[in-house]
Protein backbone atom coordinates (compact mmCIF):
# COMPACT_ATOMS: atom_id res chain seq x y z
CA UNK A 1 0.00 0.00 0.00
CA UNK A 2 1.42 3.62 -1.09
CA UNK A 3 1.07 6.80 0.55
CA UNK A 4 -2.37 8.40 2.45
CA UNK A 5 -3.45 11.84 1.38
CA UNK A 6 -4.07 13.75 4.71
CA UNK A 7 -5.02 16.90 6.30
CA UNK A 8 -5.87 18.00 10.00
CA UNK A 9 -10.11 19.23 10.18
CA UNK A 10 -10.39 19.52 13.30
CA UNK A 11 -9.14 19.82 17.05
CA UNK A 12 -11.66 19.87 19.74
CA UNK A 13 -10.60 20.90 23.32
CA UNK A 14 -14.02 19.72 24.80
CA UNK A 15 -17.24 18.23 23.79
CA UNK A 16 -18.63 20.90 22.14
CA UNK A 17 -15.84 21.35 19.58
CA UNK A 18 -16.11 18.09 18.34
CA UNK A 19 -16.88 17.71 14.38
CA UNK A 20 -19.60 16.09 12.94
CA UNK A 21 -19.13 12.35 12.89
CA UNK A 22 -19.19 11.91 8.83
CA UNK A 23 -16.43 8.95 8.64
CA UNK A 24 -15.11 5.76 10.62
CA UNK A 25 -12.97 6.49 13.33
CA UNK A 26 -10.18 5.29 14.31
CA UNK A 27 -7.93 6.08 17.37
CA UNK A 28 -4.54 6.84 18.54
CA UNK A 29 -4.06 6.38 21.92
CA UNK A 30 -0.45 5.93 24.42
CA UNK A 31 1.38 6.89 27.35
CA UNK A 32 2.45 10.32 26.92
CA UNK A 33 6.16 10.63 25.32
CA UNK A 34 5.32 6.87 23.99
CA UNK A 35 6.43 8.06 20.38
CA UNK A 36 2.14 8.73 19.19
CA UNK A 37 3.37 11.91 17.25
CA UNK A 38 6.53 10.27 15.81
CA UNK A 39 4.67 7.64 14.60
CA UNK A 40 1.32 9.94 13.38
CA UNK A 41 3.87 11.69 11.00
CA UNK A 42 5.69 8.56 9.47
CA UNK A 43 2.47 6.89 8.60
CA UNK A 44 1.17 11.11 6.88
CA UNK A 45 4.41 11.54 6.03
CA UNK A 46 4.42 14.97 6.72
CA UNK A 47 5.17 16.64 9.99
CA UNK A 48 1.80 17.29 10.66
CA UNK A 49 1.73 16.18 14.64
CA UNK A 50 3.64 18.02 17.28
CA UNK A 51 6.70 16.19 17.91
CA UNK A 52 7.95 17.66 21.43
CA UNK A 53 11.02 16.26 23.99
CA UNK A 54 8.54 17.37 26.45
CA UNK A 55 5.87 14.80 27.34
CA UNK A 56 2.20 15.99 27.36
CA UNK A 57 2.70 17.89 24.32
CA UNK A 58 -0.74 16.78 22.66
CA UNK A 59 -3.64 18.52 24.82
CA UNK A 60 -6.22 18.33 22.06
CA UNK A 61 -8.23 15.91 20.17
CA UNK A 62 -6.56 15.86 16.96
CA UNK A 63 -8.96 14.77 13.44
CA UNK A 64 -6.80 13.90 10.18
CA UNK A 65 -9.46 12.87 7.58
CA UNK A 66 -7.47 10.00 5.68
CA UNK A 67 -8.13 9.19 2.06
CA UNK A 68 -6.11 5.86 0.47
CA UNK A 69 -5.11 4.97 -2.98
CA UNK A 70 -7.86 2.46 -2.95
CA UNK A 71 -10.80 4.92 -2.14
CA UNK A 72 -10.80 4.05 1.67
CA UNK A 73 -11.43 7.06 3.72
CA UNK A 74 -11.19 7.20 7.50
CA UNK A 75 -10.79 9.84 10.51
CA UNK A 76 -7.55 9.22 12.38
CA UNK A 77 -8.02 10.55 15.64
CA UNK A 78 -5.00 11.39 17.72
CA UNK A 79 -6.14 11.46 21.60
CA UNK A 80 -3.65 13.38 24.31
CA UNK A 81 -1.28 10.74 25.69
CA UNK A 82 -2.13 9.89 29.01
CA UNK A 83 -0.05 9.11 32.74
CA UNK A 84 2.00 12.08 32.44
CA UNK A 85 3.27 12.23 36.27
CA UNK A 86 3.99 16.14 36.37
CA UNK A 87 0.09 16.56 35.59
CA UNK A 88 -1.76 17.30 38.32
CA UNK A 89 -5.21 15.60 39.67
CA UNK A 90 -7.34 18.14 37.91
CA UNK A 91 -5.45 17.64 34.68
CA UNK A 92 -5.92 13.97 35.01
CA UNK A 93 -9.60 14.43 35.42
CA UNK A 94 -10.03 16.70 32.13
CA UNK A 95 -8.34 13.82 30.46
CA UNK A 96 -10.80 11.41 31.30
CA UNK A 97 -14.13 13.57 31.06
CA UNK A 98 -12.49 14.42 27.13
CA UNK A 99 -11.92 10.85 26.34
CA UNK A 100 -15.02 9.45 28.23
CA UNK A 101 -17.21 12.32 26.50
CA UNK A 102 -15.64 11.30 23.20
CA UNK A 103 -16.28 7.98 23.32
CA UNK A 104 -19.63 8.09 24.83
CA UNK A 105 -21.02 10.70 22.23
CA UNK A 106 -21.74 8.30 19.20
CA UNK A 107 -19.21 8.41 16.97
CA UNK A 108 -18.43 5.40 14.24
CA UNK A 109 -15.10 4.61 16.12
CA UNK A 110 -13.97 1.34 14.33
CA UNK A 111 -11.09 0.52 16.58
CA UNK A 112 -8.17 2.15 18.83
CA UNK A 113 -4.75 1.55 18.00
CA UNK A 114 -2.96 1.67 21.48
CA UNK A 115 0.90 2.38 21.07
CA UNK A 116 3.33 0.54 24.19
CA UNK A 117 6.81 1.45 24.55
CA UNK A 118 8.48 -1.75 23.11
CA UNK A 119 11.24 -1.36 25.94
CA UNK A 120 8.91 -1.46 29.10
CA UNK A 121 5.48 -3.51 27.70
CA UNK A 122 2.11 -2.57 29.60
CA UNK A 123 3.19 -0.68 32.05
CA UNK A 124 -0.05 0.08 34.67
CA UNK A 125 -1.61 3.10 33.12
CA UNK A 126 -1.83 1.11 30.13
CA UNK A 127 -3.43 -1.69 31.83
CA UNK A 128 -5.74 1.15 33.14
CA UNK A 129 -6.39 2.01 29.42
CA UNK A 130 -7.07 -1.61 28.49
CA UNK A 131 -9.53 -2.15 31.26
CA UNK A 132 -11.36 0.39 30.54
CA UNK A 133 -11.81 -0.24 26.53
CA UNK A 134 -12.41 -3.87 27.66
CA UNK A 135 -15.49 -2.57 29.81
CA UNK A 136 -16.75 -0.30 26.72
CA UNK A 137 -16.54 -3.24 24.23
CA UNK A 138 -13.79 -1.10 21.77
CA UNK A 139 -11.44 -3.81 19.61
CA UNK A 140 -7.92 -2.02 19.70
CA UNK A 141 -4.83 -2.98 18.19
CA UNK A 142 -1.46 -2.99 19.72
CA UNK A 143 1.79 -1.43 18.26
CA UNK A 144 4.73 -1.20 19.99
CA UNK A 145 7.03 1.46 19.30
CA UNK A 146 10.23 2.55 19.87
CA UNK A 147 11.82 -0.87 18.61
CA UNK A 148 14.74 0.63 17.23
CA UNK A 149 15.99 0.96 21.28
CA UNK A 150 16.18 -2.77 21.59
CA UNK A 151 18.97 -4.66 19.70
CA UNK A 152 17.70 -6.91 16.87
CA UNK A 153 18.58 -9.74 19.02
CA UNK A 154 16.75 -9.13 22.14
CA UNK A 155 13.51 -8.00 19.90
CA UNK A 156 12.16 -11.64 19.55
CA UNK A 157 11.98 -12.81 23.10
CA UNK A 158 11.17 -9.20 24.80
CA UNK A 159 8.26 -9.37 22.12
CA UNK A 160 6.98 -12.81 23.66
CA UNK A 161 7.53 -12.11 27.04
CA UNK A 162 5.29 -8.96 26.27
CA UNK A 163 2.73 -11.26 24.62
CA UNK A 164 2.65 -13.06 27.91
CA UNK A 165 1.08 -10.76 29.61
CA UNK A 166 -2.22 -11.45 28.04
CA UNK A 167 -2.13 -8.78 25.38
CA UNK A 168 -5.28 -8.72 23.10
CA UNK A 169 -4.32 -7.26 19.62
CA UNK A 170 -6.82 -7.53 16.74
CA UNK A 171 -3.45 -8.47 14.61
CA UNK A 172 -0.43 -9.79 16.00
CA UNK A 173 1.22 -6.34 17.51
CA UNK A 174 3.22 -4.84 15.00
CA UNK A 175 6.76 -3.29 16.01
CA UNK A 176 7.63 0.35 15.11
CA UNK A 177 10.81 2.64 14.99
CA UNK A 178 9.07 5.40 13.68
CA UNK A 179 11.43 5.60 10.56
CA UNK A 180 11.82 2.51 9.26
CA UNK A 181 9.77 2.83 5.51
CA UNK A 182 8.86 -1.10 5.81
CA UNK A 183 7.34 -1.04 8.82
CA UNK A 184 4.90 1.82 8.42
CA UNK A 185 3.99 0.75 4.61
CA UNK A 186 3.21 -2.76 7.27
CA UNK A 187 1.38 -1.06 9.56
CA UNK A 188 -0.85 1.48 7.45
CA UNK A 189 -2.32 -1.78 5.17
CA UNK A 190 -2.73 -3.53 9.08
CA UNK A 191 -4.76 -0.54 10.07
CA UNK A 192 -6.73 -0.04 7.02
CA UNK A 193 -7.45 -3.95 6.66
CA UNK A 194 -8.93 -3.95 9.62
CA UNK A 195 -11.05 -1.25 9.55
CA UNK A 196 -12.60 -3.10 5.85
CA UNK A 197 -13.12 -5.96 8.42
CA UNK A 198 -14.37 -3.63 10.79
CA UNK A 199 -16.85 -2.37 8.33
CA UNK A 200 -17.99 -5.65 6.86
CA UNK A 201 -19.16 -6.89 10.08
CA UNK A 202 -21.45 -3.88 10.81
CA UNK A 203 -22.42 -4.05 7.31
CA UNK A 204 -23.89 -7.65 8.50
CA UNK A 205 -24.71 -6.65 11.74
CA UNK A 206 -27.08 -4.17 10.33
CA UNK A 207 -28.43 -6.85 7.65
CA UNK A 208 -29.45 -9.14 10.18
CA UNK A 209 -31.35 -6.33 12.37
CA UNK A 210 -33.04 -5.53 9.68
CA UNK A 211 -34.40 -8.85 8.92
CA UNK A 212 -35.42 -10.03 12.50
CA UNK A 213 -36.81 -6.47 12.38
CA UNK A 214 -39.07 -7.87 8.92
CA UNK A 215 -40.08 -10.56 11.17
Amino acid sequence: MSSWKSELFCTAFNKQQLPPCENHEIVFVGRSNVGKSTLINSLLEKRIAKVSSKPGKTRSLNFYKINTNDNVTFNLVDIPGYGYAARGMDERKSWWRLIDEYFNAGRAISYVVHLIDFRHGPLAKDIELIDWLDSIGMPRLIVFTKGDKISQGRKKGLYQQHMKTGINSVLPPFITSGANNREIVSLRQGIVDVLNEMIKLDLQAERKAAKRAKK
